[in-house]
Formats: structure tokens, sequence, C-alpha cells
């Protein structure tokens, strides 16, 4: 094992700045986004940067609620528990700075202090919450933590992962894990309860984005090519539904399933929000009793190719990250945050209800990683 656990308490220096609404002048010169990630239910959501950290709840309106800056390099990574005190935060300083990159800092607001911090031997891509375990993902490996003690309940290795690809059920009665597999193109997915594992060839090129519904029922994944959205049955493997982006490459940057599973929503560089809907019967659908049902893939016809049936446009190259809101709007995150609504029944263009500044572009650098 590779990793090391600690006890740190009281070392952050972060300023409780909680009603600003901006950073100082002398901030806003050199202010950079470093990174942006939903909270398990998309009720909230952490904004890493170069100063500090930010957070926002999403319910009625997008509203700051805490703000832990300034700071001398920030956070590259800043992953939040649903809407409580928790924090994971990876800093954005060298290896023998105070917060270096290879150390993960559990941060508790309440009680304004680093609990405790794991150090690993390597650069921590990505790290994900729930109430049960502490993920970290290296380059080429997984850890599992238990929450409650920070003992290794699970290592998994993978392909080369420098996006730091993995995602994981919040349903207290199920603990589901995807990440890469050992080749391009394929996903392991991990019972972590029933320590049972499945690989599912999901495409020909690596592996771009994916996603797990949150009760771990479904599995969404798409390329480094970027014109297919693939639905699977986490159980067995199956493919149940194929949906087009469009017919040019382009980098899908994140994708969400809606937690009623009917629709599906994804970003790519081309700058427009994609909202599809899931077949009704995508979950009752047995494979098995079909006569046409081979090496465990639907016949073409069950899942042809599906266009998009709402969408909403942004400038391109504009990195933003989708969950879904109440009833059918979707929300969109980058260095601003939007709201918007979708018809059920007609689909087509969406309309924006809500769009909030969190920087002024003069304030932010280009840089931005999706989480």
């Amino acid at each position: 094992m590779n990793s090391m656990v600690s006890t740190v308490r009281g070392i952050f220096t972060l300023s409780k700045s909680e009603t600003s609404n901006s950073p100082s002048d002398e901030a806003k010169s050199d202010l950079k986004v470093l990174s942006v990630a939903w909270n398990q239910e998309w009720s909230g959501f952490i904004v890493g940067t170069n100063r500090g950290f930010n957070v926002y709840s999403c319910k009625p309106m997008i509203k700051k609620s805490i703000s832990r800056e300034p700071h001398e390099s920030g956070f590259k990574v800043a992953e939040m528990l649903f809407l409580s005190n928790l924090f994971a935060l990876v800093g954005n300083g060298n290896n023998n700075s105070e917060y270096p990159p290879n150390k993960v800092f559990l941060w508790d607001d309440h009680r304004y202090c680093c609990l405790r911090e794991l150090a690993f031997k390597s650069e921590v891509i990505a790290v994900k919450l729930t109430r049960e375990h502490i993920v970290v993902v290296l380059k080429q490996n997984i850890y599992v933590y238990t929450f409650n003690n920070l003992n290794v309940y699970h290592l998994i290795e993978t392909l080369t992962n420098p996006k730091g690809l993995c995602c994981v059920t919040h349903v207290e009665s199920k603990a589901v894990l995807a990440c890469p597999g050992f080749h391009p193109g394929q996903v392991q997915v991990h019972n972590l309860r029933r320590n049972v594992i499945k690989f599912i060839k999901a495409h020909d090129s690596a592996i771009a984005c994916m996603t797990l519904t949150l009760d771990g029922s479904l599995l969404a994944t798409a390329s480094t090519k970027g014109t297919l959205i693939r639905i699977f049955n986490v159980v067995d493997g199956t493919l149940l539904q194929e949906l087009r982006r469009g017919m040019e490459r382009a980098e899908i940057y994140n994708v969400a399933i809606s937690s009623n599973l009917k629709w599906v929503a994804a970003s790519s560089e081309k700058g427009t929000l994609h909202v599809f809907r899931l077949r009704p019967d995508i979950l009752s659908f047995d494979p098995a009793s079909s006569s046409s049902f081979i090496r465990g893939i639907l016949p073409k016809y069950l899942y042809e190719n599906e266009r998009s049936f709402a969408q909403f446009s942004l400038p391109a190259s504009t990195k933003f990250i989708v969950g879904f809101g109440s009833e059918n709007t979707v929300l969109l995150l980058g260095i601003d945050g939007r709201r918007c609504k979708f018809d059920q029944a007609d689909g087509g263009q969406m309309v924006e209800l809500e769009h909030k500044y969190f920087f002024s572009l003069q304030e932010t650098g280009d840089t931005m990683v999706v989480m």
C-alpha cells in the first residue's frame, strides 16, 4: 500500500468570508477556477480555485453559502458530502508545499479544522465521497477507504487514468463503483458490498466520461470519439440504449442521468447541452427472453442511435458540467451557473430560467477541470 493516514487539526488559515460575493480587487487579477464538482444529489456544488474554495447551494436558487479564501495556492480538487460540513481537498501547490497534490485533506467546516489527511506517493487526480467511503483516484490505482476509521477497504488497479475517471453510487443500501478497466474502452464495475466485479466493453476508443445512476442500476459512458453515449445495465453489462450526440468528433465533458431514470444530459466542447429521453422500460427489459440476444448485446433495433430530445446552446469550448434539478430542469456549471427548463412533451430548445455569475471573465484564467 502506498498511502498513509495522519491526523492534523487546525492547520488551515482560511478566512471566513461567507457573505462576500466577489474576491477583493487585489485577488481579481490572478483568480483561476481549478475545479467544479457537484455534491451527490445535485443540491449543491463546490468550486476549487487557486485562492481557496467556495460552496454553493442550488435550492431554490443558486447561492454562495461558504467562501474559504484567500489561500496560498488553492485547491485543484474539491469535493463535498451532500450539504454537510465535510469536504475533501487536494492542494494545488508543489510536493514541498504545505498542501501538496499528493495529499487529501478532510476538512470539517463546522469545527473549522482539518480532521485527517491521506498521503500518497503520487499525485491525487480525483476524490469521491459517500457516507460510507472515501474514494481516492491516482493515475493507475484507486483507493477505497471506509469513512468511519479510514482503513483501506479496497484497492483497484486501472488503465492509466489521467482524468481521474471514477463514479460511485450514494444510495446507502448499495455500494457500486465504476472506473476504467485494463484496456481502452473497457469499464470495470465493482459491487463493493458483495466484492463482485463486472467488466464491460463499452467502446472501441478510450473512455472520456462515465456516470452511474444514483441507485447504481445504470451506467452511461462516452468515448474520446464523442459521438455516442451508451447506457448499460450494471448487473450484467447489457447495452440497453445508444444515444447520438452528433456525427463529428467532440470531447464530451460530462454525462448525467436523472434520478427518475427518464432523462440523460450531456455537455461537450461543441457548446450544446443535449438532453435525451431514456426508454421507459429500460430497467424492466429482460434480454435473456429475446431469441435474438447475442453475446450480451441487444438487437440493434432496440438501441438504434437516438437523437437528443432537447438542447441548449452555449459558446463553443465552454467547459461545463450538468446535473438535474426539480421537475424538468437542468443545471449547468462552469465559471458561471445556469438553470434551464425543457418541455417534457415537445422538447426542442430549452429556456433559461437563471444565470448566476460566480466570477467575471477578467477575474478568471482559462484553467478548469470538470469533475
